[in-house]
């Protein structure tokens, strides 16, 4: 059974189970872990006997790198770690530049024959797995996502971000129909002008079109649960019949499921051509482990 060499890139909330993930899956093994040089000397329990360097060239074989960063930064690591010959899987989460954002990653992954699975989350990611069977099932139609009540991480690490942010948590909560509240607990560093980072946190494109309310406390941590959903909805026509009506719901910790995303997503990438890929684009069969005529006799 081949085995491929894998590295966390980061080791924040999606990398810690990353770690979980990788260990769990028979045909992937853990390479080494990159950490930003300020932190590569805390060592976690787990990380004890886990190779962690600084830079993803100081690993000795890296078949796919798993990029858990801010996604923000991720398409500036995306090519770098392509031009390496390695392959890579990330769960960039701002739906508004992903069609771009793939554009021009697939000529990168094509030029160093490499490929890339961007998105490869629950949202987008396997949601959108999910919209694209509603619309199959029903063309004509309305699909609402609603997502929460949970912890939303792509919004969190946004607002910790922000200047004068010393910790924060960003809370989705469904109002119905696709529409959301964003409810921001933040953390203020010493001396640092509430309206500022409040105008900030509005104005960023994670929150720019939400209503979004930030409320200032002494302990962030003291809130923190990673649980999160979403409730996918359709109303729509198979043919000419209306009103058929489809529903899927889901309550998960979030950066679990995004891990075991990514794991999926990077044997699925191993199995195409050169290029980068959506979620939607990869046949279903590939994402999961075991031979291909078992798989078929089981689930179909």
């Amino acid at each position: 059974m081949k085995q491929y060499q894998a590295a966390i890139i980061g080791y924040g909330n999606i990398g810690r189970y990353l770690l979980e993930a990788i260990a769990a899956a028979p045909d992937f093994q853990l390479a080494g872990v990159v950490r930003r040089p300020q932190t590569v000397k805390e060592r976690p329990l787990e990380l004890k006997e886990v190779p962690v360097v600084t830079a993803l060239s100081e690993l000795n074989q890296v078949d796919v790198a798993f990029l858990a960063l801010p996604t923000r930064l991720v398409p500036q690591s995306a090519p770098e770690v392509l031009a390496m010959g390695i392959n890579t899987v990330d769960s960039y989460d701002l739906h508004g530049e992903l069609a771009k954002y793939r554009r021009d990653l697939d000529q990168v992954a094509k030029a160093h024959g490499r490929t890339a699975v961007i998105s490869a989350g629950w949202d987008p990611g396997t949601d959108s797995i999910l919209r694209c069977l509603f619309q199959m099932m029903t063309p004509r139609g309305i699909t609402y996502t609603n997502f929460g009540p949970g912890m939303s991480m792509g919004h969190t690490v946004a607002v910790k971000a922000i200047p004068g942010v010393k910790d924060a948590l960003s809370l989705t909560i469904p109002l119905g129909t696709g529409l959301h509240r964003r409810m921001v607990y933040v953390e203020l560093e010493a001396g640092a002008d509430p309206q500022m980072v409040t105008t900030a946190i509005k104005e960023d494109p994670y929150f720019r079109h939400d209503e979004t309310i930030v409320q200032f406390v002494p302990d962030v941590q003291e809130l923190i649960d990673p649980g999160h959903g979403v409730l996918l909805e359709r109303k729509g026509s198979s043919g000419l019949t209306p009103n058929q009506l489809l529903r899927f719901e889901m309550r998960i910790n979030n950066p679990a499921l995004t891990a075991q995303v990514m794991v999926a997503a990077a044997r699925a990438g191993f199995k195409q051509p050169p290029g980068c890929y959506t979620m939607i684009e990869l046949p279903p069969i590939d994402y999961l482990y075991g031979e291909r005529e078992r798989i078929i006799e089981k689930i179909v």
